[in-house]
């Protein structure tokens, strides 16, 4: 009987966990964000390409992860895949400044895909795209930690999302975004 109880909140659980419910009034690709140079960043001129979102710190244990983001943007660029970085200090984890950020990203791992000014990603002062991913996919849009990772599909709507332990160039990561390119 325990069993039959455990399965059945299991399936319950996988059909609640599907953002097919949401209502989307606006996709990804209707928003901007400033870049860390201070220009603007249009998602629009996205739009039909997948993008992988990750909120970075330049303080962080998981901060060689821009290695495999810059080998994702290197090896998938140019069938599509969108890689941004969103440095962010809502972890306390990041430098004070974008041209820090961008000195040390560029100088340490050799930085060329996006990156945006430093922005919060958690809670009343979130940029709107976070905001946005939580009203559509829930809390598990959110980033728990630095190195979170939301995958935008080409309609603009959330695919999935990876916890910071996960690899950009994890298989699970890598299958995902060839679907997506395919």
């Amino acid at each position: 009987m325990k069993n039959l109880i455990t399965i059945g909140i299991t399936i319950i659980m996988f059909f609640f966990k599907s953002s097919a419910h949401a209502n989307y009034e606006k996709i990804f690709y209707d928003f901007k964000i400033n870049s860390i140079s201070g220009d603007v960043i249009n998602f629009n001129d996205f739009k039909g390409k997948p993008v992988l979102v990750i909120n970075t710190a330049s303080y962080c244990g998981f901060t060689k992860q821009y290695d495999d983001m810059q080998e994702l943007w290197s090896r998938y660029q140019n069938k599509g895949l969108i890689v941004l970085g969103v440095p962010s200090n809502s972890f306390n984890q990041e430098k004070k400044n974008n041209s820090d950020v961008k000195e040390f990203c560029e100088v340490n791992f050799n930085i060329s895909f996006p990156l945006t000014e430093i922005t919060d990603v958690r809670g009343e002062n979130a940029h709107e795209i976070y905001k946005w991913a939580k009203a559509n996919y829930g809390k598990s849009a959110v980033p728990k930690w630095n190195f979170y990772k939301i995958l935008i599909n080409k309609e603009g709507k959330i695919e999935d999302t990876y916890a910071s332990l996960t690899s950009p160039t994890s298989n699970k990561i890598i299958k995902k975004i060839e679907s997506l390119l395919n």
